[in-house]
């Protein structure tokens, strides 16, 4: 679990993000709306974006405490703006669009604003908790491969996964641990692995709409016309090994944060069992799902776990 491809390859580019002052004083008691009322409005953007486009993650933030939430919706309203870009507008020019996405990004960064209420979210969160420059470039740099990259050899692969999950985890974990730099250290390995379960089992479960709706598959080497019960468990091997390394980091996070994120877990794990028991033909033809009454129930046994420091 140790021998993960390296998350900073480079240096952030420095030159956009320098500090640009506002050029001007204003007397902020004076007026009646300002920065603050759109962070507001921004950070409500991100909430809302989270619970349209995931009632599992939204359920598993609810269970963040109040002062964590906030702050996870903007990393997940980030995250998935740059997703829906290269997966879903399909009528649009995508470069162009991500392009732009891309610079835009840096540019709230540097600039502590943007007038993309999701950007200017995020750009928040990134200062408030400290996030690193370098899991922001990484995960741009995964995003932008789907715009063109169909297949993957296992460099590519695990390259892919750093960027595009472990480092959202990554995101999460400085807000989890609100500045403390040594437990961030000590759970960095097992959030990582967690952010890679949680993909492959993305890669899995969507493994029909990736190939028949875009041409792509990730995993490495997968001739999908020859895909088999060996090739279904080989990659099921490989989760259960992220997931066990990834539970010894959720049971050592702070109570704060713990309930949450092992209820995303609990999910995950449910639906990758269901998976499991189903024949690898079945994998090709459907989505694998958990009702939202599963999900309550799910909720309801963490909870109890949790409180009872069962887990």
């Amino acid at each position: 679990m140790n021998a993960r491809p390296p998350i900073l390859d480079a240096e952030a580019p420095t030159a956009q993000c320098r500090p640009v002052g506002t050029g001007a004083t204003v007397t902020h008691g004076l007026l009646d709306t300002g920065k603050p009322l759109f962070d507001l409005v921004s950070q409500q953007c991100s909430a809302l974006t989270t619970k349209a486009y995931s009632t599992s993650f939204s359920l598993g933030i609810r269970l963040l405490a109040p002062e964590l939430q906030t702050p996870i919706h903007a990393v997940y309203g980030f995250v998935r703006f740059a997703d829906e870009i290269v997966d879903t507008f399909h009528d649009f020019d995508k470069v162009t669009l991500f392009d732009r996405f891309k610079a835009d990004t840096y540019r709230a960064l540097s600039e502590r604003i943007s007038l993309n209420p999701i950007l200017n979210s995020f750009q928040w969160a990134f200062h408030a908790y400290e996030m690193d420059m370098a899991h922001v470039d990484k995960f741009l740099e995964s995003m932008e491969r789907d715009l063109d990259q169909t297949a993957y050899d296992r460099e590519g692969y695990e390259d892919y996964i750093v960027g595009s999950a472990e480092v959202v985890g990554l995101m999460c974990l400085s807000v989890f641990v609100q500045g403390d730099r040594k437990q961030y250290a000590a759970l960095l390995p097992h959030a990582r692995s967690l952010g890679a379960a949680f993909q492959k089992i993305n890669f899995l479960r969507d493994l029909k709409a990736d190939w028949s709706g875009l041409g792509r598959t990730y995993f490495p080497g997968l001739d999908l016309d020859a895909f088999d019960s060996d090739a279904k468990t080989a990659i099921e091997s490989e989760i259960h090994r992220d997931f066990a390394h990834a539970y010894q980091g959720i049971i050592q996070l702070p109570r704060s944060s713990r309930l949450g994120v092992y209820m995303a877990y609990i999910y995950y794990t449910r639906l990758f069992r269901k998976i499991q028991r189903l024949p690898h033909s079945r994998i090709m033809e459907d989505r694998i799902r958990i009702p939202n009454r599963q999900k309550a129930m799910l909720l309801m046994g963490s909870y109890v776990r949790h409180q009872f420091n069962l887990l």
